[in-house]
């Protein structure tokens, strides 16, 4: 097999999975709210279980529902045969996964969900199949074709459960109110953690680390102060009481610089005359993630910080931020 034929097939299946993706938008309707709104209305948890390719694709919405406000975990039918099935209750909702709808492990314990009193939302691609019939809620995820040349190896029709069970769990998560501190709150650790839990006033330049000069100071006074700071290139200039009035920068001292014809004069002037007035500042405990992407956007190098009552409390510095491993 040469190399424009291993691409060909590449192409042809990534081609199939993704019409089979897309296939699915026009068929969501009705059974499809109605999921959502027992995702929303359980007082219980969300149990998934499927077996084969179908209990991996299970386990992986399991994940996903609990890490965006639904609490969720996965039951293998077999296990629930031989006991598990305890685990559910009359609160719960039961998202069962099968291509053909007829898995003979879970068909076997369909009758006992029921009996259980949970209700059951079916991902399936046979609208005629056992499970179909036993659900609640039947969401159609067939497909025209496998990705597989040999229409055996299930390839589109996981992909499609798959974007079934996101597209599920993205509306209860939108339609719950999920904030982003929601997710950071399930998500302490590593870098998932950082980039969504860490705040400004974490990695903000404070204190005596924060390069500030008063009103009445000079352009060379502001400069002594910002080549002494531990974050370069900016100062914050606040009127008596510590309110942030105005920031100057390196850049803003290059731009003056340029059209003056007396850099002495320059340094003598008052920084209240050629600093940028009502900069733009963020809170403290504005999530770092957002102050990044606010400086990106602006293409700010630094951002003053601000607080409630308008006192420059630090300066955010997007190297620093990068360090910390906020994206």
């Amino acid at each position: 097999m040469n190399t424009d034929d291993i691409l060909e097939q590449g192409r042809q299946t990534l081609q199939i999975e993704a019409q089979a993706v897309g296939d699915l938008a026009g068929r969501l309707g009705e059974p499809f709210a109605c999921a959502v709104q027992m995702l929303l209305a359980t007082r219980g948890r969300t149990i998934l279980t499927g077996v084969g390719k179908s209990g991996a694709i299970a386990r992986k919405l399991a994940g996903t529902l609990a890490s965006t406000g639904s609490p969720s975990a996965f039951m293998h039918p077999t296990d629930a045969a031989h006991g598990d099935l305890g685990m559910i209750t009359g609160e719960d909702v039961v998202i069962a996964l099968s291509h053909s709808g007829e898995s003979d492990e879970l068909n076997a314990i369909l009758p006992a969900i029921k009996r259980r009193g949970a209700k059951l939302i079916a991902i399936c691609g046979n609208p005629n199949s056992t499970l179909a019939q036993y659900a609640d809620a039947y969401l159609d995820a067939e497909v025209a074709q496998e990705a597989c040349p040999l229409g055996l190896a299930p390839t589109a029709s996981a992909v499609a459960a798959l974007a079934m069970g996101d597209a599920l769990a993205m509306a209860a998560m939108v339609a719950r109110g999920f904030t982003v501190d929601d997710f950071a709150h399930f998500h302490p650790a590593g870098a998932l953690g950082r980039s969504v839990l860490l705040r400004v006033e974490e990695v903000m330049h404070s204190g005596a680390d924060n390069p500030v000069v008063p009103l009445n100071a000079t352009v060379l006074e502001a400069l002594m102060t910002m080549s002494q700071a531990a974050v370069r290139g900016v100062v914050t200039v606040t009127d008596a009481a510590g309110k942030l009035r105005g920031l100057f920068t390196d850049g803003d001292l290059r731009v003056l610089m340029q059209k003056t014809d007396d850099p002495g004069g320059l340094m003598a002037r008052p920084i209240a005359e050629v600093m940028t007035q009502n900069p733009t500042t963020c809170p403290p405990d504005m999530l770092a993630a957002e102050a990044l992407r606010l400086m990106q956007e602006r293409e700010f190098d630094n951002l003053p910080v601000a607080d409630a009552e308008g006192r420059a409390v630090g300066v955010v510095d997007i190297q620093d931020l990068m360090k910390a491993g906020v994206v």
